[in-house]
């Protein structure tokens, strides 16, 4: 992840670095945290399938899992945007009906937890898929913005070539989705999605259509991505990028307990997620008055990567106390509730309230491509 600001200051710059122009940072950088993080996809599910094979409960073992995956990684990645925004003064200031409008997510959580706890999962499950793909998308257009703006200034993607890696990245999820969608079996833990998604979606067409649009853009991106090696222009850093997230995405879905499956997901996705926050927030330490605007972000960031992941932790407070809340008042709402129900109303309503903020504000900082500039062009700036 990023390191303290002082090592940024000292990389060079990308012109004299002509070995790794086209890496968002270098080259070891890029594969360890970007890319060939994605050996942490299937941990989660094997220690899952261990735990039902030491012979604990399937639901237990699933929940363990949810748990220590939302503490040790998807929580401080969920936390971590705050950095950049709540606890920023100037964003606060540019964007303030952005935060304003925060507030009407965890009442809607909040109200949909109890209400309707499938829809809840619904909403969620189609959101978090889109908000995977988006930062898989933005990664993929920063490393478009480094290529044509350093590399190879003057020239720019063409709309064909970016919609196909639009498409290609955009449908990987949904063939075996859409596909468990039409046998009625696509279950998030104890709950049965497939109850609030309408049957017009649960036709066997609807697999049959995103699968053929999946398999085209596959062959598209096949097809553009020779072209472009022929030509001498492919840069490998976003292939490989998004290689590996289509593959790894295609597959995800087909598996059972789609629960523990998507924590892999977003153990990878969490993953790249405080890697490339850390590292912006270390440019803007190093190049703007990161003091100035967040002083105790700029605090935590003297210490580097330990630093800033231990405050995106300390923040989880809020989400502990949230659950610790909900969980106890549960059962005085829903007399009688089951074991796995009332876990899963205070789980999902204390992930969920921050989490949901979360989408919502990175929908708005994933359109920043410029965000690490600074680094590449190497110059201090004293500008906020």
């Amino acid at each position: 992840m990023a390191s303290a600001s002082a090592s940024i200051q000292s990389q060079p710059s990308a012109k004299s670095r002509p070995d790794s122009k086209l890496w968002l940072r270098s080259r070891r950088w890029d594969l360890l945290f970007i890319s060939f993080s994605v050996i942490l996809v299937p941990l989660p599910y094997l220690v899952y399938l261990l735990g039902v094979k030491l012979g604990i409960d399937p639901d237990i073992s699933r929940n363990a899992v949810n748990g220590f995956v939302a503490v040790a990684i998807g929580g401080p990645h969920m936390m971590s945007t705050f950095l950049r925004t709540g606890l920023d003064q100037n964003f606060r200031k540019s964007y303030p009906m952005l935060l304003r409008s925060s507030l009407i997510i965890p009442i809607i959580v909040v109200s949909l937890a109890f209400l309707n706890l499938n829809l809840l999962l619904t909403i969620f499950f189609f959101w978090a898929a889109l908000h995977v793909l988006h930062q898989v998308t933005y990664i993929t257009e920063l490393y478009n913005h480094k290529e044509h703006t350093f590399v190879r200034p003057g020239t720019g993607v063409t709309p064909l070539a970016r919609a196909i890696d639009y498409g290609v990245i955009l449908t990987c999820l949904f063939p075996f989705a859409a596909l468990k969608i039409s046998q009625g079996q696509f279950d998030i833990g104890s709950n049965d999605l497939t109850s609030v998604i309408p049957e017009f979606f649960q036709a066997t067409w609807f697999f049959v259509m995103m699968s053929g649009i999946f398999l085209t853009a596959v062959a598209a991106f096949f097809v553009k991505s020779v072209i472009e090696y022929r030509a001498g222009i492919l840069n490998w850093p976003k292939t490989t990028f998004v290689m590996l997230t289509v593959f790894v995405a295609f597959i995800i879905p087909s598996l059972p307990n789609l629960d523990t499956a998507f924590q892999g997901l977003n153990t990878w996705h969490s993953f790249q997620y405080l890697a490339i926050t850390f590292y912006i927030i270390g440019i803007r330490a190093a190049y703007r008055n990161l003091n100035n605007s967040a002083p105790l972000v700029s605090r935590f960031e003297k210490h580097g990567t330990k630093g800033l992941f231990l405050l995106s932790t300390i923040m989880l407070i809020g989400s502990i106390l949230v659950f610790l809340g909900v969980y106890a008042i549960a059962p005085i709402i829903r007399p009688g509730i089951g074991g796995n129900q009332h876990f899963d109303i205070a789980y999902y309503t204390a992930i969920l309230s921050f989490l949901w903020i979360h989408y919502y504000h990175d929908h708005f900082l994933f359109t920043n491509f410029e965000v690490l500039d600074d680094a590449s062009y190497g110059v201090k700036s004293t500008a906020a």
